[in-house]
């Protein structure tokens, strides 16, 4: 049987301890307070006892108990999913598919690996400038689905070159992050960019521990031929359709620059996260880009990994915290009950004790 707990076991030990203590605590009072006083006091140590019984298994749920078992579609609600998605000026280069910018291809593959691994918990990195988190993990694909629509590259007035590793930093906290709260999920991370270098300066390393890095893969986008980039002048998609094209500023000719795939360094950085390359143009099968980043061979890892899929057990005990909790919500309701009929009782004494003054 393995523990895979709702919250990090940094919290969940207190928590139980502190419950523990206090439930105790009750218990031995009411204990001897039912020696001392009889029958009476005997019915409140029952009371504790129930009590104790459902914050127990109401603990044990959170615990998550599971047996090794289910179906490997089953788990991948125990993967971290990292997308780290470049939005400098190239994503958006006018050669993927029929003329539609790259970033098109982006938010298609994002979902669709989403759609792939259902259950999983994602999280949405980008960079150009600079590297930012725009949503935490969460298995909300609704909200993925928002954030990626929304999804826009840097303003060009504000675009001073961009690194391709830029993230690199902001990753590897992520990922370390998510490997303290939850050690026994798998990390995927997706890298989806053109591998163009618009920075003076040459790319550092990526700096990721493999370690971090359990599966994924670097998708590259664009072509060897160029597209054109639309301005973004940061005005709304509505006045950004009728936006120019950024200009080439290094030929002298006031062309319209092009962006060209540089997949020489996607595959660089492929090779320093562990992840295979795999190239991504329109149309192409969702297939073939899953089985390259390859999630399906973390169910065949060794079995202290705590990779393998899992029959959930919390259910068991949310089941029978329901009972308890059903007794104490009725006796709730009835104490409560009896409380207006108290009230009248004290409103009368009033008027008659000022009446004796």
């Amino acid at each position: 049987m393995t523990l895979q707990p709702v919250l990090p076991w940094w919290l969940m030990m207190p928590l139980m301890a502190a419950a523990g203590l206090f439930l105790g605590c009750r218990l031995v009072v009411a204990w001897h307070a039912r020696a001392a006083r009889g029958q009476d006091s005997g019915r409140e140590f029952r009371e504790w006892l129930f009590r104790s019984a459902l914050v127990l298994m109401l603990l044990a749920a959170a615990l998550r108990p599971g047996v090794p078992g289910g179906g490997g579609r089953a788990a991948t609600a125990d993967l971290n999913v990292f997308f780290v998605v470049d939005t400098s000026s190239s994503i958006v280069a006018e050669d993927y598919g029929n003329g539609s910018p790259r970033l098109d291809g982006v938010r298609q593959d994002i979902m669709a690996i989403a759609d792939g691994l259902a259950g999983a918990r994602f999280s949405l990195l980008t960079f150009d400038s600079n590297a930012v988190v725009r949503m935490p993990l969460t298995t909300d694909t609704s909200a993925l689905d928002t954030a990626v629509a929304v999804l826009q590259p840097q303003v060009t007035a504000y675009s001073k070159g961009s690194s391709i590793t830029a993230a690199g930093k902001l990753l590897t906290e992520r990922l370390q992050s998510a490997r303290t709260s939850h050690p026994e999920r798998p990390r995927l991370v997706y890298y989806l960019g053109d591998g163009e270098q618009t920075s003076a300066s040459a790319p550092g390393a990526i700096g990721v521990d493999g370690g971090l890095v359990n599966g994924g893969a670097v998708l590259g986008y664009g072509t060897q031929g160029g597209g054109r980039m639309k301005e973004n002048t940061g005005h709304g998609p509505g006045r950004d359709a009728r936006a120019g094209y950024i200009q080439d500023s290094t030929s002298g000719t006031g062309s319209d620059a092009l962006s060209v795939i540089d997949e020489g360094r996607l595959q660089w950085i492929a090779g320093q996260l562990g992840v295979p390359y795999v190239h991504r143009a329109a149309g192409d099968a969702v297939a073939p880009m899953m089985q390259a980043a390859n999630p399906g061979e973390l169910q065949r890892a060794p079995a202290d990994t705590g990779l393998e899929g899992r029959m959930e057990l919390y259910w068991i005990f949310a089941l029978g915290a329901f009972l308890p909790a059903l007794r104490e919500s009725f006796w709730l309701l009835r104490h409560w009950r009896r409380l207006p009929a108290a009230r009248p009782s004290r409103g009368i004494a009033r008027p008659a004790a000022e009446a004796r003054k």
